[in-house]
């Protein structure tokens, strides 16, 4: 049963916890939102789930009611007594680690991983995009963040928000924005509004890590002509690029993950 307001302030009380504001702690508290989580990630007892931040354990609990098998990362080992008592019995491998220093493709054994997770505000993106560009067990991400974080993970070369994010996320996933969530659904609520995206894995080219440390350079100094951006990565920037068909006065924002893997190539 997923865990209400209420029940999370007398849960966390009880054991004489707050909420760190510096680990972007926002506990989900709605049973709608997480039943519909573990809906779109089409968990099920064949799924082997890896949740990031378990917090006081109200998605841990309903992924261990699928019958998967489920590893919850959690850095605030405060929290330990909290999930001891609300993963009792689930099944639940718990460990307290900080995710920004686990290497996800030696931590999970075997292939065929899902991430589903809440994932804290402030390390969020730089772990979903490692993620997905080094933990290749891991086959499919279906994640909460910031509603602005699902824009630019989603964003087409043509959006306000097309940026690095972008460019990796489409160059390693087919990527969408499930649904939205509003800031009350959690406790405390935080200041803006989540989404869940969910990313499917697709075969990434050869060419892939190449493409992504071509267009770090260039969103790097996304205001420069590429022809600039990219002098410290390639050469003789302008021959590359008419050679692969773009203009050497083109910026990084035009290009989409296809044109930045079509430019590796010639790079």
């Amino acid at each position: 049963m997923a865990q209400t307001r209420t029940q999370i302030a007398e849960l966390l009380e009880r054991h004489g916890i707050a909420p760190i504001q510096r680990l972007g702690q926002h506990f989900l508290a709605d049973a709608n939102i997480t039943r519909k989580i573990v809906d779109v990630a089409g968990v099920s007892a064949d799924s082997k789930v890896v949740e990031i931040g378990a917090g006081t354990g109200t998605l841990t609990r309903a992924l261990a009611a699928t019958g998967a098998r489920v590893v919850a990362y959690e850095i605030d080992k405060g929290l330990r007594p909290v999930l001891a008592e609300v993963t009792q019995d689930c099944g639940v491998e718990l460990r307290f680690q900080d995710v920004t220093d686990v290497d996800f493709g030696a931590a999970l054994d075997g292939d065929g991983w899902t991430m589903v997770a809440n994932l804290p505000y402030n390390v969020g993106t730089p772990l979903l995009l490692d993620a997905l560009q080094h933990a290749p067990n891991i086959v499919e991400f279906t994640v909460m963040v910031q509603r602005e974080v699902g824009a630019r993970l989603t964003a087409a070369v043509s959006d306000d928000l097309y940026g690095l994010p972008s460019v990796i996320a489409g160059i390693y996933a087919d990527a969408r924005i499930a649904f939205t969530v509003p800031p009350q659904v959690f406790y405390p609520p935080p200041r803006v509004e989540s989404a869940v995206v969910v990313l499917r894995r697709k075969d990434a080219p050869d060419l892939s890590t190449r493409a992504v440390e071509l267009a770090r350079a260039g969103f790097g100094q996304r205001r420069k002509m590429l022809r600039g951006s990219l002098s410290e990565v390639l050469e003789a920037p302008t021959t590359t690029l008419e050679r692969a068909g773009f203009s050497p006065r083109a910026r990084a924002e035009d290009l989409d993950p296809e044109d930045w893997l079509r430019l590796a190539e010639s790079a």
